[in-house]
């Protein structure tokens, strides 16, 4: 600040000089004047000057004075960290002493207690030495005594006690195997049974044919439509053949195949309540339900895997199994005989031991090969070991489906299990019948069901069990009651039978008097 002040001084005096010499040379009159403004400048320039050098003392003072202060205190500050730090040094060292002390006490006593260890070493060393002079001593006396040397005595021991491990083996074996051989029947007499008491499935027998009821035998003219048009569409729409005979309102619907079947009665059935009968309404209407048979399909091969709690099957094999649903063997439902054998394997499986998850796969899908038997030449035990390998099931499961009838070797006891357990299901009394014993069995149901109403003698089945006639007791049933017993035993049988066209209920009731002339 100063040398600034004293610069500006400088160059106004410098000014100054020049301002006068220029006023002398211009105006010559005004000399002496401009010497006496040039003095009072130069005096002024002169205070201004000493006021800036004085101004500028004071704050280099005042700098001065605020540096050592700072000084001071960091200086302060840095002592306090100072004494810190060497408090710390110190309990550091008072510590670093006592552990030091602490090392050396543990090294005499580590010494102390090596010095120990090496002194009981050596006594050892001597008892050892005395003990194995002592053992060879022995042994050279028991030598002389038995005649044998040590190796010869090891080696008759070894077969002596060879010999004997071999008789108590043999008998042993013998033993087990004799009470194998009289236990096994039994046993396999009890999983057999154990497996049957646990899967006691109801079985009903089905017809190879679809019948379809009729509102009227008038309605059998517009299924056949002008000319047998309307018929024609139906058959080339579901490729089954439509049987339209003289059975009183109803029609036959017959088909190898069962899902085109049950396809053809559903859309007929519709198109009866629906009563637009015409090709392009058949078309349509047998589209609609295709369709819907696809997605039941499905529906049913997943509700049947939950049910056997088999999991993780392909797509397809899972619409294969659905499909079985409508197929029968021997009047057997295969979807349900697939669900018995699949939960006969597992039973099986569990008793011995195997894996039970496996024996349930193989037996839910061991007959998947029946759902493309009408389409796929071939056994259908054969063609279900394709279909497994093809869509990644492992060996033992396809090796399952494609041995139950011994077309294909087992390897493994879950194809065992699976045809041990198709053999129970098929064979149960009542799983399978032929039609004649189908068509027995429904009219001994129905006399059975007309005969458990109360005030009922006696019942027969006529006409081929389109009729039934009804005797009753007439001191306990009245006119009356009897046409309203006709009803009775009417709905009961449409919702507790399934039969072709209609069943005719014939009650009577007739008091006879009878006396002797003597």
């Amino acid at each position: 600040m100063m040398y600034l002040a004293i610069g500006l001084a400088a160059g106004a005096a410098v000014g100054i000089v020049v301002a006068v010499e220029m006023s002398r040379i211009r105006a010559g009159g005004y000399v002496s004047k401009a010497r006496r403004e040039a003095a009072q400048i130069l005096s002024d320039a002169e205070r201004e000057a000493a006021s800036v050098i004085k101004d500028g003392k004071t704050t280099l003072k005042e700098l001065e004075i605020d540096l050592r202060a700072k000084v001071e205190n960091e200086g302060r500050e840095l002592r306090r960290e100072i004494s810190a730090l060497e408090k710390r040094i110190a309990a550091k060292e008072e510590t670093v002493d006592k552990r030091a002390q602490a090392l050396d006490k543990t090294a005499l006593e580590l010494s102390s207690q090596e010095r120990t260890l090496v002194a009981r070493e050596k006594e050892t060393d001597k008892e050892r030495a005395r003990l194995t002079a002592l053992i060879k001593d022995q042994m050279a006396k028991l030598e002389g005594i038995a005649g044998l040397t040590i190796e010869q005595a090891r080696k008759e021991l070894y077969v002596r006690l060879e010999n004997e491990v071999k008789r108590d083996c043999a008998l042993e074996l013998k033993r087990v195997e004799e009470e194998l051989r009289e236990n096994a029947e039994k046993k396999a007499r009890w999983i057999v049974g154990e497996a049957l008491q646990r899967c006691a499935a109801d079985h009903v027998v089905e017809s190879t044919v679809s019948v379809v009821p009729l509102p009227s035998d008038e309605m059998k003219g517009r299924i056949i439509g002008r000319e047998g048009r309307n018929i024609r569409a139906l058959e080339s729409a579901t490729g089954i053949n439509v049987i339209i005979d003289d059975t009183p309102e109803a029609v036959v619907l017959s088909g190898f195949d069962p899902v085109r079947r049950e396809t053809a009665r559903i859309a007929l059935e519709r198109l009866i309540e629906d009563g637009r009968i015409h090709p392009a309404r058949i078309e349509e209407m047998v589209e609609k339900v295709s369709q819907e048979m696809t997605k039941s399909i499905r529906e049913r091969g997943e509700q049947a895997c939950l049910e056997a709690d088999v999991h993780g099957l392909h797509p397809e094999l899972v619409k294969l199994i659905g499909r079985l649903s409508f197929r029968t063997s021997y009047g057997q439902n295969v979807l349900r005989h697939s669900l018995e054998v699949c939960h006969l394997a597992g039973v099986m499986a569990a008793e011995l031991g195997e894996n039970v998850q496996e024996a349930k796969r193989a037996g839910l899908i061991h007959d998947v090969g029946k759902a493309l038997t009408h389409e796929v030449e071939g056994s259908h035990a054969v063609l279900g070991h394709d279909i497994c390998k093809r869509y990644g099931e492992n060996e033992n499961v396809a090796n399952a489906a494609g041995a139950h009838h011994g077309e294909m070797n087992m390897n493994s006891l879950i194809s065992v299990f699976v045809q041990a357990a198709d053999a129970m299901s098929a064979a149960r009394p009542g799983a399978r019948s032929e039609m004649l014993q189908h068509y027995i069995k429904r009219l001994e149901q129905l006399e059975q069901l007309v005969d458990a109403f109360p005030g009922v003698d006696k019942s027969y089945a006529i006409q081929a069990g389109r009729e039934v006639r009804v005797v009753v007791q007439p001191d306990k049933v009245s006119d009356a009651e009897a046409a309203q017993l006709s009803r009775d035993l009417a709905r009961k049988v449409e919702t507790e039978m399934t039969y072709p066209g209609q069943i005719r209920i014939t009650v009577v009731r007739e008091t006879r008097a009878v006396e002797t002339a003597k």
